[in-house]
């Protein structure tokens, strides 16, 4: 399948068939497939937020593969870089995103981007300025490695549901909220919802009222569903939502409706600590896996008796990224096995 050169923004804009090409190059890669066939190739990973997984996973994969990966930290370790068009600059920003990005281009093979929302307004930031903006110059394939989504995160979820059930169509997946001290990006829980729709999962969204991730997501992944014949459950029901569930995926997200006010929301989200993942809901499932993207503030998101459990999968979905990240790599790249 011919994959290179093709952005990676988010899965939605990939076929069902390319998806299931990377999730099972990543499971060749996992069956320790070693391949040098990115000598030579090059990335840079612009990283406008704090990384852990998503920084080691790509140096890790491009150096098995025989490739060079940079790390660019703007307004740290390169110049402070503005985004906006039409802008006088004459504030903080050194450069403007399409020198950076164009002079970036012509020294890499690709560009990797992760830019979290700035988190003062939901309506600007859900246009994804940045990404959007680095995309526009680019003239070499680029990455999403989370902005208002995390398409890195759904092929490491997919790639740990499906080594579980080898065809997820009708299983229940429960997207669950749980409480946070802080405000966050609803990116993964916007994933979540997209990639459990788009292999047929029948989805469940378990949230507070007030806590509703942003229409433009959830009406993509009711389509997604719709193409199977099914249909997206959102609910503040509890045992109605673990009740049978199959795959219980945890995730707090902030209130969209207090965006980049979370002092204010801090009061209401306080009183929702009970939506923690415990032993006595996961006993309302059909035996259910668990799962969280990582970080996860143990005792508050899930309690230690869960995420220490044999049914966790924590530790499984993370080190798929590693895999994932190499399958994607060549296939952009046009490498092989």
């Amino acid at each position: 399948m011919n994959l290179k050169n093709k952005n990676f923004i988010n899965t939605q804009d990939w076929t069902l068939d390319e998806l299931d090409y990377i999730l099972d190059l990543a499971s060749a890669f996992k069956n320790n497939s070693l391949s040098k066939s990115l000598a030579g190739k090059s990335i840079a990973l612009l990283f406008f937020n704090p990384s852990l997984r998503t920084r080691t996973s790509f140096e890790i994969a491009m150096h098995r593969l025989g490739g060079f990966a940079s790390i660019i930290q703007p307004g740290k370790d390169a110049w402070p870089i503005e985004t906006r068009e039409g802008i006088v600059m004459d504030q903080e920003a050194e450069e403007h995103i399409k020198e950076a990005v164009r002079v970036i281009s012509s020294f890499y093979d690709a560009i990797a981007v992760r830019a979290f929302p700035k988190f003062q307004n939901w309506q600007e930031d859900k246009q994804d300025s940045v990404l959007t903006a680095i995309t526009r110059w680019a003239l070499k394939p680029v990455i999403n490695m989370e902005t208002i989504i995390h398409p890195l995160q759904e092929l490491a979820l997919m790639m740990t549901i499906k080594s579980h059930f080898s065809d997820p169509r009708g299983k229940k997946f429960l997207l669950t909220w749980t409480y946070h001290p802080k405000g966050l990006n609803t990116a993964v829980a916007n994933s979540a919802a997209l990639i459990s729709t788009r292999f047929g999962m029948d989805v469940t969204i378990l949230r507070p009222q007030g806590y509703d991730l942003d229409p433009q997501f959830i009406e993509t992944a009711k389509a997604n569903a719709a193409s199977y014949g099914n249909a997206v459950t959102i609910t503040d029901n509890i045992e109605q939502a673990y009740h049978c569930a199959d795959f219980v995926y945890a995730k707090s997200w902030g209130s969209l409706n207090y965006f980049g006010n979370w002092e204010e929301e801090k009061n209401i989200r306080r009183g929702l600590k009970h939506f923690i993942v415990d032993s006595d809901k996961m006993k309302l499932t059909n035996n259910a896996f668990f799962s969280h993207c990582l970080p996860m503030r143990r005792n508050v998101k899930a309690t230690d008796e869960v995420i220490d459990s044999e049914y966790s999968l924590i530790y499984e979905e993370a080190e798929n990224r590693l895999y994932t990240t190499c399958a994607l790599l060549t296939a952009i790249f046009g490498g092989a096995l």
